[in-house]
């Protein structure tokens, strides 16, 4: 029944006004931009990308950046490209918008569709000047994502703003004609997350993927849009390891991305050492993000196939003696007891979280989420300049002047407010270059741990 539910949902999902949708995988050595408003900003959906890509993929390093800034359009995303976006020289770009651009006026009938119409043709003016700074850089490749929706259906607090998510399909449309016209990647956020909203309101009125505000993905619904992503490159169905064992036969059939050493197989004990290419992805119970209240990242298994399809590290048994149970121990420690009907399907290691295999990668998981932390200080203090600070003439001054000024200003915005702290750390330099570090030193600490070890793997009676 878990799968029809699944395949209707996602038969939903992928009936979009347009082609398919596929973005190229990243290869060694990428540097991808994520470039967008604060759905990117404060987001975690570059993130998870990144954990499924340092998991799956240990010797594919790739670095990912966060080019949001909260409240940018079009326009404003324009004027940061060559400081924000291409100053860290990327082999890939990624670019939404739309939720900014189409405004949050509570409009209703012509006034609302003239209102919508001037919006939409302002922020495609400014894509177009985009489309150009885009084109010349033809070295780097360029994906356009349409924006995760604005939930008009939910039945919550805050009142909906009828037709934006309309007005915001309008420029989705827009981007997709682009990429198509410029041989570009292209990739919708919007109607799959439409689709799952309505699927589960169906049940429960108040169910959203966008937050409390209609706006924001909290970190399921951004946890939704790293499975969208990375299905789109077509990484959907790749194993972390695939184990069948014959007893019969005293064979190992399979062992798919993994290396089975030394097998020692027999009727009531099985020993094998156990080498994956690749370790489990781990996925955070840590409610957090945007949202009140915040949800966490593991509550996305709720509404889409991510174990089936991405998470699947499998080890199967054939020929255990019916009705028995089996004890399954990893490095000389019990992982738990399964029915020998259990070990004949084939058990999927990468839900067992006390697997040292998993272990590892949940210390990875944290660390990238301080990586994740670090940067979002860095996000802020870049957000202060770029929607702040550069309307009053002021971008990049970070003199005692300008701190003076924002305390001022504080008082009458609450963004500013929550933000100056964090900026009067961040206009020195050295705290920044210091930070930067942090960061380089997480990512190096990843990547020096995230390889693969061996491990004993033994099947007996359970006692």
């Amino acid at each position: 029944m878990r799968k029809i539910y699944y395949s209707f949902l996602l038969l939903c999902a992928f009936i979009l006004p347009c082609s398919a949708q596929t973005v190229q995988p990243f290869k060694q050595g990428d540097r991808v931009v994520f470039t967008g408003n604060s759905i990117t900003d404060g987001g975690h959906y570059h993130s998870y990308i990144w954990l499924y890509y340092i998991t799956r993929f240990p010797n594919r390093r790739i670095t990912v950046y966060n080019a949001g800034i909260g409240g940018d359009v079009s326009g404003q995303i324009l004027e940061r490209l060559d400081g924000d976006v291409f100053a860290h020289q990327p082999t890939v770009v990624t670019l939404t918008f739309g939720m900014n651009d189409t405004g949050y006026q509570n409009l209703k009938g012509a006034k609302a569709d003239s209102t919508y119409a001037a919006k939409i043709a302002e922020s495609l003016k400014s894509f177009r000047l985009i489309e150009d700074k885009l084109k010349q850089h033809p070295e780097v490749r360029k994906v356009m994502i349409a924006s995760s929706p604005y939930d008009e259906k939910a039945k919550i607090k805050i009142t909906p703003l009828i037709g934006k998510n309309a007005a915001m399909l309008q420029i989705a449309s827009d981007q997709q004609n682009t990429a198509a016209r410029n041989h570009w990647e292209f990739l919708d956020f919007n109607h799959p997350m439409v689709a799952i909203n309505a699927r589960l309101q169906q049940t429960d009125s108040a169910f959203t993927l966008q937050g409390s505000d209609r706006i924001h993905p909290t970190n399921d619904g951004q946890m939704v849009m790293a499975y969208l992503f990375l299905k789109a490159q077509g990484l959907a169905g790749k194993k972390v390891a695939d184990v069948v064992i014959n007893i019969g036969s005293k064979k190992v059939e399979k062992a798919e991305n993994c290396t089975i050493i030394t097998p020692v197989i027999g009727t009531e004990h099985i020993k094998f050492n156990y080498l994956a290419n690749s370790l489990p992805y781990p996925l955070d119970t840590i409610p957090g993000g945007f949202g009140q209240p915040a949800k966490a990242q593991s509550l996305a298994l709720k509404v889409i196939p991510f174990i089936d399809e991405f998470n699947e590290e499998l080890l199967q048994v054939k020929g255990l003696a019916n009705g028995k149970q089996y004890q399954l121990k990893i490095d000389g420690q019990s992982m738990g007891a399964w029915a020998a009907e259990d070990y004949n399907k084939g058990i999927n290691l990468a839900l067992i979280n006390n697997t040292p295999q998993y272990q590892q990668a949940l210390a990875i998981m944290h660390l990238n989420e301080e990586r994740w932390t670090i940067e979002r200080r860095l996000r802020e203090y870049y957000w202060m300049h770029y929607s702040i600070l550069k309307p009053k003439g002021l971008l990049f001054n970070d003199g005692p002047h300008t701190i003076d000024s924002l305390q001022r200003y504080a008082k009458k915005d609450f963004f500013v407010a929550v933000t100056v702290p964090t900026y009067q750390k961040a206009r020195f330099k050295s705290v920044r270059d210091v930070w930067q570090k942090e960061i380089d030193l997480l990512t190096n600490e990843i990547y020096r741990i995230n390889k693969p070890v061996n491990h004993l793997i033994e099947i007996i009676p359970a006692p």
